[in-house]
């Protein structure tokens, strides 16, 4: 659940794209028919982001992501469609289409759905120096088309960001998808119906919602899961939460500030501020989190540990939840409670120090439980950031090797 554009990032300070263009695809251009509007998917606009030989894309790479597994150059948008909210209101989303120049009209797919992220421009769509943009160049850099949807609330999309919201998560990932698709379409290229799913830290557990809502629920009549590969993600929500107001997580007190904020929101955690937040930080917290301050600026307002941060009544809560609290946690605390008809690798590193190692485990049991096929890879003794780092050239491979198979 990494914050973004702080010490805690897969790697600050990423270079900037070298050759970005701006070229914006009227609205009426994409928005096809009146029907395709009214649906979850239609594109709203698109606009180019980047144009990268393979040579550009492995240096934008270099010395953050390994870039051996680079083969071609890559074309990226930024595409805003439609999708719904946590209330399942119509709403718009943004995301990042990325597209390999490699001549081949029908591409597998990849969905990446990353991490927490405060600062709503800091995602794959806006951010040139997001960690998620040099993510998505890879995996297109391999020859597969993909999704990098910024979720509701982030990017250019409309309202607040639902943390953590199953319902908001799902709507926007194979909203996403459909959009891609259309977008792919549009340009001569067919996206295959397996998608491959992977993502980091939050993006974990909302790659196993999204594997689960396309295999099981129908989310979409053209897309079906072809591999999962979450990465060190919290799939035990309730214990996440409850380590971080005991302290037991790095920055406990910040990942536990925005969960409780975005949650006030949609489900009424609290009647003011002051029943959850210490003076005189209950008169400021709220605003912090609104989507427009970096995880900078909110660090430096807000105390690291939840103790500081939070009344001792309302921590209890946390630790032991009831009522509304407990009823919405249940979803994302089994989030890998089924059994997946597709292969999935669990990956996570042992030096964790802000998602535990024991989550993917949990995960593991779960999957294990319901007789599913899995691999649950230790990365090695790395932080949260540096496990993705590990993870992803291992995934691309795993993502090769599941293509062969299925």
């Amino acid at each position: 659940m990494t914050l973004r554009r702080t010490s805690i990032r897969i790697a600050a300070g990423a270079a900037v794209l070298g050759s970005v263009s701006a070229l914006v695809a009227p609205v009426s251009a994409v928005a096809g028919s009146h029907r395709e509007r009214a649906q979850g998917g239609a594109v709203v606009s698109v606009e180019q982001a980047a144009d990268l030989t393979a040579e550009e894309v492995a240096e934008e790479l270099r010395g953050k992501i390994d870039p051996s597994q680079v083969r071609y150059g890559v074309t990226a948008y930024r595409v805003v469609y439609r999708t719904t909210d946590s209330a399942g209101a119509p709403t718009t989303a943004s995301q990042l289409v990325v597209l390999p120049k490699n001549g081949a009209r029908h591409l597998t797919t990849v969905s990446w759905l990353h991490g927490t992220t405060v600062y709503r421009k800091d995602v794959a769509s806006e951010n040139p120096k997001s960690n998620d943009r040099l993510v998505a160049l890879l995996f297109a850099s391999t020859g597969r088309a993909v999704s990098a949807p910024d979720y509701v609330g982030l990017g250019s999309g409309e309202g607040f960001h639902p943390y953590g919201d199953p319902g908001a998560t799902v709507a926007a990932s194979v909203d996403g998808l459909r959009a891609a698709r259309t977008f792919a379409h549009r340009n001569g290229r067919e996206l295959k119906r397996k998608v491959q799913v992977s993502g980091f830290s939050q993006g974990g557990p909302a790659t196993m919602l999204v594997g689960r809502a396309l295999q099981q629920e129908g989310a979409d009549r053209y897309f079906r899961p072809g591999a999962l590969a979450p990465v060190s993600g919290p799939y035990n929500l309730s214990a996440f939460e409850a380590a971080a107001a005991d302290d037991k997580i790095a920055r406990s007190g910040i990942y536990l500030a925005y969960f409780v904020t975005a949650w006030n929101k949609m489900y009424g955690l609290y009647t003011s501020p002051g029943d959850a937040f210490r003076s005189p930080y209950d008169s400021k917290v709220e605003g912090l989190f609104d989507g427009h301050h970096t995880a900078e600026q909110i660090v430096g307002e807000l105390p690291a540990a939840s103790k500081d941060l939070f009344t001792e009544d309302f921590l209890n809560k946390i630790r032991k939840p009831e009522g509304v609290l407990k009823d919405k946690l249940r979803p994302m605390d089994n989030t890998c409670d089924w059994r997946p008809n597709v292969r999935v690798e669990i990956f996570h590193g042992r030096g964790d120090k802000d998602v535990d190692f024991s989550h993917a485990a949990y995960c593991a049991d779960q999957l294990t439980r319901n007789g599913a096929a899995h691999r649950l890879t230790d990365v090695g003794d790395h932080d949260h950031n540096a496990s993705v780092r590990q993870a992803l050239p291992r995934i691309v491979r795993f993502f090769d090797e599941s293509a062969k198979t299925g």
